[in-house]
């Protein structure tokens, strides 16, 4: 890892962009692998908002950003079906219909719970048991690639962001915007009349970035730098980046998050 912990750190004195040289914050992946959990929901779901509400109890419940990376993705397939929900996106669905297949199977559903890269079977019910176990299970592995992740102040031009990874297996790099704390009235479809509330939910999904060949001989890297827009309304203090590299097995190789500058 010493090698990969150089490279790295190369690469993002080389790359850093000017925007995010002062008053920026930056965190970078530890020796061991975090977990990633993936909750795809959809507000037109009426077995949905239990598992929005276990994602969003789980920093409380002693989950810590150290051990878990948490995503909310709001799949678009409920959409026909009397509600809308405004925090959808057809790439999350795609990406849940990916797992589905490397899992073995067709069916997609919500809500369900995918962690580093594995469906959680059994609902809110089995996964206070099955989370906490699967995130020390995986905690205890070493991690296969390294992430560093730098943003710098959020203004109305946006968040600017740059993540660096490498890693000495091929992979992919994703990184997403975040954000917590939000609220949505939902007057149509399964769950018509209520206040849902939301955490963790990703709401800017960056197209998957290949790990490629870099100075060092076995070392794979990959650096995505945006300025990415902010949700209308949002807070700064609630949104936050994720990034993690991920094998085309889906194997989640590693896993990082970042909440904004004074977040």
């Amino acid at each position: 890892m010493k090698q990969l912990i150089l490279s790295l750190s190369a690469a993002a004195a080389l790359n850093v962009a000017p925007v995010l040289a002062a008053n920026s914050c930056s965190a970078h992946s530890p020796a061991y692998r975090v977990a990633l959990l993936e909750l795809y929901t959809s507000e037109g779901c009426s077995s949905c908002p239990p598992a929005d509400q276990y994602i969003s109890g789980l920093r409380a419940a002693g989950v810590t950003p150290a051990q878990a990376v948490l995503l909310a993705l709001h799949v678009d397939y409920w959409n026909d079906i009397g509600w809308k929900d405004p925090f959808s996106q057809a790439a999350y669905s795609e990406r849940q219909r990916w797992l589905t297949k490397l899992a073995g199977s067709r069916t997609v559903y919500t809500p369900e719970l995918f962690v580093a890269g594995q469906e959680l079977r059994g609902g809110v019910d089995r996964w206070s048991g099955g989370v906490p176990a699967a995130v020390k299970r995986i905690n205890a592995q070493p991690a296969q690639a390294e992430i560093r992740i730098t943003l710098g102040q959020a203004s109305a031009a946006g968040l600017p962001v740059e993540v660096n990874a490498s890693a000495a297996h091929a992979g992919k790099l994703f990184v997403a915007l975040v954000e917590s704390g939000l609220a949505s009235k939902v007057t149509a479809g399964e769950n018509s009349g209520r206040l849902l509330r939301h955490d963790h939910v990703v709401r800017t999904w960056l197209a998957p970035v290949p790990l490629s060949s870099g100075d060092k001989a076995g070392v794979n890297m990959a650096t995505v730098t945006r300025t990415l827009p902010l949700p209308s309304g949002a807070v700064a203090g609630k949104l936050g980046v994720s990034a993690f590299v991920q094998s085309e097995r889906g194997e989640v190789l590693q896993a990082l998050t970042l909440p904004a500058c004074g977040g």
